[in-house]
């Protein structure tokens, strides 16, 4: 038992309402000085996060943001090693410090349920609160599902100017219901911000044609979210347009790290299988050689057969593997996820290693479950240095030199 789990609930709530306002104090209360744009959701929150970044950058602003992958002030850039979408301590109004000190003009935060159950949210003064969208995720950690969904709430609570949020979502409600000076609706079926003539890689906003790198209905509402929050503050939709038609994509999302190789982060199950799907309408005479694993620690049990259920209905061959494993037995986690038709591996590096090798031309191999992630998380509060996609490098070079 750790430390941790020793002190009472109670006075762990203390502590955790405790610090924001203690970082708050120590660095002058910084949020009162720049605009902050809250985004949370399930998914997609990183992607959003980034884009909402390169419009405002794109108009000219001076913009720092910090997502689950990396942060940024300006034009610099360094990656988050917390392994937490909100780190903790004082390391949020820290970071807002540093950005109001570079003269920042907006700072555009990832916020999590956890993150929100500890508190991080407090003592920051959001412009705007961003909802992307919300599934099974953290159950055990918020005790249910509508706990889960009241904790996404409170930032929409505490932000009292603009609202933004998917109408599409079945839970859109309870996100409007929350009283604000401000709301804006987006969405492919019902919001006031819709895309129309969705292709493969354009559709329009208001007549104006958006072309985008990014694939998939998901990243089509990515986009909304964005567009809805640039709007919001006076941001034109040429701007919007130019900005999404530069924007590259995130690392570790959705990324094709090789010819027919793809790393994403897909950690639940409404996220990998409209991964999947993306992935038939886009390369329809490719099969799909699966790679995937999932968190340990206690961490959301109840998905674990739900994603092997996914990787096999979408997939020609599924290899199960490691993921971030913490104190539990990694091949316990690895037995619930597999389904009959699975290939059990439990050294992650093998995994990709033989799925690389075993793919044939007419094969997509994708990896998911950790993304860009720098780290495998394994027992005793051990981090071993890991990235999908160095590995897939380094195994790929490795077959060429045999070839």
């Amino acid at each position: 038992m750790t430390f941790k789990k020793l002190i009472p609930e109670f006075a762990l709530n203390y502590y955790h309402k405790l610090m924001p306002f203690v970082g708050a104090l120590i660095y002058g209360f910084p949020s009162r000085k720049i605009k902050v744009i809250g985004v949370t959701g399930t998914n997609g929150k990183t992607t959003t996060v980034n884009l909402i970044a390169e419009i405002l950058k794109e108009n000219g602003f001076k913009t720092a943001y910090l997502s689950s992958i990396n942060f940024q002030i300006q034009d610099k850039e360094w990656p988050n090693l917390f392994k937490m979408t909100m780190p903790g301590r004082l390391e949020i109004q820290k970071f807002l410090k540093q950005a109001v000190k570079s003269g920042c003009d907006y700072a555009v935060l990832e916020v999590s349920s956890e993150g929100i159950k500890q508190f991080r949210h407090l003592f920051i003064n959001f412009e705007v609160a961003v909802f992307t969208n919300i599934s099974q995720e953290h159950i055990e950690a918020h005790k249910g599902f509508d706990n889960y969904k009241k904790a996404k709430g409170k930032l929409f609570q505490v932000t009292k100017n603009i609202h933004v949020v998917n109408q599409d979502d079945e839970n859109s409600d309870f996100f409007l219901s929350f009283p604000s000076q401000k709301k804006i609706t987006y969405g492919i079926k019902k919001g006031e911000i819709k895309a129309l003539n969705i292709q493969k890689s354009s559709f329009t906003i208001n007549d104006v044609l958006f072309e985008t790198k990014l694939l998939g209905e998901f990243n089509v509402y990515n986009v909304l979210a964005a567009v809805s929050v640039a709007l919001s503050q006076g941001v034109n939709l040429e701007v919007c347009r130019e900005a999404i038609k530069k924007f590259p994509g995130v690392p570790g999302r959705m990324e094709e790290v090789a010819s027919q190789v793809i790393v994403d982060y897909a950690v639940t199950p409404d996220a990998l299988e409209k991964l999947y799907q993306t992935i038939k309408e886009n390369w329809p005479d490719k099969e799909i050689i699966a790679v995937l694993g999932s968190c340990g620690g206690g961490r959301d049990k109840w998905k674990r057969p739900i994603l092997g259920q996914i990787a096999e209905k979408y997939s020609f061959k599924v290899f199960v593997t490691n993921e971030d494993p913490y104190d539990e037995d990694p091949m316990e986690i690895i037995n619930q996820v597999a389904g009959p038709k699975a290939i059990k591996i439990i050294d992650r590096r093998e995994a990709i290693k033989q799925a690389l090798n075993s793919a044939r031309d007419n094969d997509i191999v994708v990896i998911t479950g950790k993304g860009c992630e720098p780290w495998m998380c394994v027992s005793g509060g051990r981090k071993i240095p890991w990235d999908d996609r160095k590995i897939v490098t380094e195994e790929l070079n490795e077959k060429k030199k045999k070839a």
